[in-house]
Order: structure tokens, then C-alpha cells, then sequence
């Protein structure tokens, strides 16, 4: 890889923002850069996340492990961004953002790349870890910049299109990791993967605004060095309080522990017999989530003419209708339910984090996002360890009946818990 390779890369990007300016512009979102700048950032933390999947059955067999320990390499990473999310909240309601997101996207390439010096389960994990903890500051901050950047009629719509980054960097994430795996090693994956955050967090610095003088943001002039004061932690305490933001929090913990308990544990129930398949072609099974980054963004001009609790029920139901699919003996309705179930989970998540608007109180958002990406995260963790302890009891099934429960009481949550308030209210 040549040192001169990012410079040609940029400039088609460019050109690309260039030829869809004119038409965001016209939705009222524009100007392409920053839409694409707030896409690029969840693609950033995306890649890295989740992006030892498609290796579990792998590291298995390479470090001697139960499902449940390689799971961590997985849950180790969510765990972070869990204990680390109100923290960076806390300090985000009063730093610069673009500041935050940018430097959170380099400094993610430490841990990246000393991953790949790992000789033991225990220090992969002990970065991966670390990984996690920097995470927040591109999650959490992001959110919260379009919640402030972006009118109350389009951030739904803006929201869809992070969210769709998440999804495109959660699937090259994988793709990149099991294909250089499989031609190379597992270290070789790491080190690519840093590579990304690199060009990606550059890209990041260039195009993404600092943010609009009437922001709420940029109202409180409070030095970069401050320390978060006790109103912020109040504000937490607040938004703790608040019965529509608790039920919110719920729907996060329950929406992530769907998506990382199914596309976890699938992987183990593909490479066994029947089914029977390698570390690529394990990583090439993440290719659905290329159907959500087509359904994300239409949903997300669905959710501006709707309210967001039907939206998120439906959104659920899919979800739900895919994890069931799951349990056919083909591969062919596999694959379609995890398309599915994939789908609905990040429709589900693009509503929650839109109703955090309405929920959340103006100087409390970044902490609201903070808790709801706690919570979020924390289902993840729980997600990457549970089914494993519970896979003896009936393998694949077993995790399948877990995850639809915990939906089916996502529909229950949002039914009661959120009050029918249309997007565009």
C-alpha cells in the first residue's frame, strides 16, 4: 500500500459528494459532505466493532477456547463502549464535537493495530477492550451532532443515513477481517483495519463541519480542558427519571443484544455440519447487511411521516419474522433471515436514537445518547456471552427462542412505554 494511495481516493469521494449535492440539497439534509462525513463515522467504529465474527469458529481451534471466551473478543469491545459512553457524554455536552469524533477515529488506531501483536486470547481481548473504551467518542458525539446540526423534520432521515455507515462499516469490517485472515492471518486483519480508521478519520477532519453558530453546542463557550460539571451528571440523573427515556434505554439493550446474539452464534451453527462453512465464506455472509443499508435510509423516510412507535414495532416484527427464519435447514432461507433480522434491528435502532429527540431535553441529548448507547452496548456484551453458556441446551434453537423473547418484550416496552408522537412533530 503506497503512501500516496489516499490521495486518489479522496478525490473520487469528492466527486461523488460533488454529483449527490444538488439532490440532498433539494431533501433539505445537504450538503452532501457532511451527510457522508456523518456516515463515514459510524463506518469507522463499525469496521473495527464486530469484526472478529466471522474468526469465532476460528479462534476456537487457534487458542483452545470455548465459544464463550473467543465471544469475548466480541463482547470485550461492547463492554467498553458500555462503560465508557455516559463518560464521554459527560464531557461532549461541553467539548467541541467535531474535535471529539475526530480525534476518537485516530487514536482508535492504537488499540487496532496492537491487537494484531496479540500471543494470547487474554491480550486480544485486553485490546479489543480498549477499543471499545474509545468508541463513545464517535458514537455518542455523532448522535448528538445531528440531533443539533440537522432540523427536527430531517434528522430521522440524517439518522438513517449514519446508521447506514454503520451498517456499511460493520460489514467490510467483517469482509476485510475473514477474507485477509483467510489469504494471510488474523494479525494481517488488524492491521488493515487500522489502515481504514486512518483514511477514514482524515476524510472525517476535511469534510465534517465544525457546526452552525446557533447550535446549542456552540453557545457554551467552556474551555476544551474543563472538566464536566456537576449539571451534566445532574442531567444524567434527570434523563434517568424520565419513563420515555428509560423505556428507550430498554429498547436499546434489547435491539443490540438481537443483532450480536444472532450474528454471534450463527457463525458456530454454519461451520458445523450441515452446513459446513470457512472463516471467508463466513465473512461473506455479512454481505446482508448490504440489504440494510438499502432498508435503513427508506425507512428513514418513513419514520418522518409516522410515529415512531408503529415504526419501531414493524421494524421489530421483521426482525423477528428473520430470526425465526433462521431455523430452516437451508442456507438459502438462513440467509434471508438474517437479512431480515438484520434490517429490522437497525430500522429499530434509527427510531430509537430518532425518539431521543423527542425524549431527551435540549443540553441533555448528548447525555441521553450517552446512556441509551450504555444500555445499548451492555445488551451487546450480554449478547456475546449468554447464548454461549446456554448453546449446551439446545444449540442454534436455543439461541434462536432467546433472542425472540427479548423482542417480543421490545414490542411490549414500546407499546406502553412510548407515547405515539409523530417524527415530524
Amino acid at each position: 500500500m503506497s503512501e500516496a494511495a489516499p490521495i486518489p481516493d479522496i478525490s473520487r469521494a469528492e466527486r461523488a459528494a460533488s454529483l449527490l449535492a444538488t439532490e440532498m440539497d433539494e431533501a433539505g439534509i445537504g450538503p452532501a459532505s457532511s451527510v457522508l462525513a456523518v456516515m463515514l463515522c459510524g463506518a469507522c467504529a463499525f469496521a473495527d466493532l464486530y469484526a472478529t465474527q466471522p474468526l469465532l469458529p476460528l479462534f476456537v481451534h487457534i487458542f483452545h477456547a470455548s465459544k464463550s471466551a473467543v465471544g469475548l473478543t466480541v463482547s470485550a469491545s461492547t463492554l467498553g463502549v458500555a462503560l465508557s459512553a455516559p463518560i464521554v457524554s459527560a464531557y461532549a455536552e461541553r467539548l467541541n464535537r467535531k474535535r471529539i469524533i475526530v480525534a476518537s477515529i485516530l487514536a482508535l488506531i492504537v488499540p487496532t493495530w496492537l491487537a494484531a501483536t496479540s500471543s494470547s486470547l487474554h491480550a486480544l481481548v485486553f485490546w479489543r477492550f480498549l477499543q471499545g473504551i474509545l468508541m463513545p467518542g464517535i458514537f455518542a458525539t455523532t448522535i448528538a451532532y445531528i440531533t443539533e446540526e440537522w432540523s427536527a423534520q430531517t434528522v430521522a432521515q440524517v439518522m438513517a443515513f449514519y446508521v447506514s455507515g454503520t451498517v456499511l462499516g460493520g460489514f467490510l469490517g467483517r469482509l476485510i477481517a475473514g477474507l485477509i485472515t483467510e489469504r494471510y492471518n488474523w494479525q494481517a486483519a488488524f492491521l488493515v483495519l487500522g489502515a481504514i480508521n486512518l483514511l477514514g478519520g482524515l476524510l472525517v477532519a476535511r469534510w465534517l463541519p465544525h457546526g452552525r453558530p446557533h447550535s446549542h453546542f456552540a453557545a457554551a463557550h467552556v474551555p476544551s480542558a474543563s472538566l464536566p460539571s456537576s449539571g451534566q451528571f445532574s442531567q444524567m440523573l434527570r434523563n434517568l427519571r424520565s419513563p420515555r427515556l428509560l423505556s428507550t434505554f430498554a429498547v436499546g439493550f434489547n435491539v443490540l443484544f438481537s443483532l450480536v446474539a444472532i450474528f454471534t452464534y450463527v457463525t458456530f451453527h454454519l461451520a458445523a455440519p450441515p452446513f459446513g462453512l470457512s472463516t471467508a465464506q463466513l465473512s461473506l455472509l455479512f454481505a446482508v447487511y448490504l440489504a440494510g443499508l438499502i432498508a435503513t435510509p427508506v425507512a428513514g423516510l418513513v419514520l418522518t411521516r409516522i410515529d415512531l412507535r408503529s415504526g419501531l414495532i414493524g421494524a421489530v416484527l421483521l426482525s423477528l419474522l428473520g430470526v425465526l427464519l433462521t431455523l430452516a435447514p437451508s442456507l438459502l432461507w438462513v440467509i434471508v433471515g438474517l437479512g431480515l433480522c438484520s434490517s429490522g434491528v437497525f430500522i429499530s435502532h434509527a427510531a430509537a436514537i430518532s425518539y431521543l429527540r423527542q425524549a431527551a431535553p435540549l443540553g441533555g441529548r448528548v447525555s441521553a445518547a450517552g446512556l441509551y448507547l450504555s444500555c445499548y452496548y451492555v445488551g451487546g456484551t450480554v449478547a456475546g456471552i449468554l447464548p454461549g453458556y446456554l448453546w449446551r441446551f439446545g444449540g442454534w434453537t436455543t439461541c434462536v427462542a432467546l433472542t425472540a423473547a427479548l423482542q417480543l418484550i421490545t414490542i411490549t416496552i414500546v407499546f406502553r412505554g412510548w407515547k405515539p408522537t409523530a417524527a415530524a412533530a
